[in-house]
């Protein structure tokens, strides 16, 4: 039997893609209010299996479903390659699931609950009979609550072993929302190859001009909400900055709406940031909210 080379396991698995969700664990646990000092090791292994444990389950889903679309668009890539031979590519993907299960153990029952749907939702945005991702509206969704609200709530259920705070649900039910219009960013370097196979990515489904408006509504749309919310929570200054950084997104994104095509790359650099700064100032507030330390103390 031929085994890939760890390079290979490593490159199928796509490090450079576990920064969105650990940065959305590192704004749950900042929101659950709970000091760091003695419960770090909570931290770094809810760190782990944000980043490369689920997330990286996800793309060797991903890249074992897509392996004949890659054998013809990035031939490149491991499975199509022949790096990951035979079936290891799902071998690896079910071994990853497995060991993400087994370590959500270690951190409570609702980071349990979290893994499990987060995993389910990476199965089935790639893997038949759902195949999620053939569909924009339903694919982005997916992957905005895997990469962004899960996340979010795991960091804050790993640090108060329980359930969070309802306002820790509104933030990251909120910028997960959000995150649905950064995905559809993703879609425009490849509409023609969308088209070609069968996504229905909202940019092939809407046109390139009316994706680029939904994106920037659904990004826009909830941090609108977040500033109302914090505002409410007696946190003027928070809900300032992200109001200013809002604006900051919208000035982005007039010039991403001239032109989507050719701009996405270029909002997705710049504005992308300009937003998850957003969630871990949103997170900052919850934390320092007068009521807090009362409504989640375990």
């Amino acid at each position: 039997m031929q085994y890939p080379k760890p390079s290979a396991v490593l490159e199928l698995l796509k490090p450079i893609t576990w920064f969105p969700p650990m940065w959305a664990f590192g704004c749950g646990v900042v929101s659950s209010g709970v000091p760091l000092e003695g419960h770090w090791w909570l931290l770094v292994a809810g760190v782990i299996l944000a980043g490369p444990l689920v997330c990286a389950t996800s793309q060797a889903v991903n890249d074992w479903f897509d392996r004949h679309v890659d054998a013809i668009n990035e031939p490149h890539r491991p499975i199509p390659s022949g790096r990951m031979p035979g079936r290891w590519g799902l071998y690896v993907a079910i071994l990853w699931t497995a060991v993400s299960l087994l370590w959500s153990m270690m951190l409570g029952p609702w980071v349990v609950y979290a893994a499990i749907v987060g995993l389910a939702l990476a199965w089935a945005y790639s893997a038949p009979p759902f195949r999620l991702k053939l569909n924009g509206w339903w694919g982005n969704a997916a992957v905005g609550a895997c990469y962004e609200g899960l996340p979010w709530l795991t960091g804050a259920a790993v640090m108060l072993m329980q359930q969070p705070d309802w306002r820790i649900f509104a933030l990251a039910g909120l910028y997960s929302f959000g995150a649905h219009g950064i995905m559809t960013l993703n879609d425009f370097k490849s509409i023609k190859g969308d088209t070609k196979i069968g996504i229905a990515s909202l940019p092939v489904q809407l046109g390139a001009d009316n994706a680029a408006l939904i994106a920037c509504v659904f990004m826009a749309a909830p941090q609108v909400i977040v500033i109302a919310l914090l505002l409410q929570w007696g946190q003027p200054l928070h809900a300032l900055a992200v109001a200013g950084l809002l604006a900051v997104q919208a000035l982005m994104m007039v010039r991403f709406l001239k032109d989507p095509i050719k701009r996405d790359v270029w909002y997705s650099g710049f504005g992308v940031p300009v937003y998850v700064s957003g969630m871990m100032v949103s997170a900052f507030a919850l934390r320092y909210a007068p009521d807090l330390a009362a409504a989640v103390t375990p």
